[in-house]
């Protein structure tokens, strides 16, 4: 598509550098484009089995392998679900899968991590409470704080930002073994 686009442009600039009406230019592109897209799905069909998207993933990796393991991972997830691709440290290829979920965007302080050892947090079954807002008093969240001591389970909060004097409350309390959380 990027080739595609890049062609059009270029050739469409010579065009009306040569004194092609831009608008009728436009035009012919947009009706193209429908054109091809109409042809594409025309063209298409579902992957019904697991044998197709064996197939698909071996054209399109190149690798007979790969496409074995992503057929399989397939298999296990479901068509609707993620699958992530790693790069290896070793020299195998191999499917490992996750159960849960996994949330890129990381804690805010390193005080709040489970596992010293590989920098990162684990958390069994915890309280999750997640905001667009900037946490700007511990008195906005003490409510949810007092609940998580009372139920004696970790708890996760995703915010937007998180005020100087919050982060210190909680990794206090952290510290203290008042309550396990983590600010994301």
């Amino acid at each position: 598509a990027t080739i595609l686009t890049q062609a059009m442009i270029t050739n469409g600039l010579k065009a009306v550098d040569k004194g092609a009406n831009p608008v009728l230019m436009r035009e012919g592109i947009e009706k193209a484009a429908k054109c091809a897209a109409d042809a594409l799905l025309d063209a298409s069909h579902s992957v019904e089995t697991n044998e197709d998207v064996k197939n698909i993933a071996t054209v399109s990796s190149g690798n007979e392998e790969i496409g074995n393991i992503i057929a399989e991972a397939m298999a296990k997830v479901g068509k609707d679900d993620v699958i992530n691709v790693d790069e290896s440290k070793s020299f195998e290829t191999n499917l490992e899968m996750t159960e849960g979920m996994q949330y890129d965007k990381g804690y805010v302080s390193p005080y709040m991590v489970t596992d010293r050892d590989k920098m990162e947090v684990a958390l069994d079954n915890p309280l999750i409470m997640v905001t667009d807002q900037k946490i700007n008093t511990i008195q906005d969240i003490l409510p949810v704080l007092e609940g998580v001591v009372k139920s004696n389970r970790a708890l996760l909060i995703i915010a937007d930002d998180f005020d100087n004097e919050v982060m210190s409350t909680l990794i206090l309390n952290k510290l203290r073994g008042t309550f396990n959380v983590v600010a994301t």
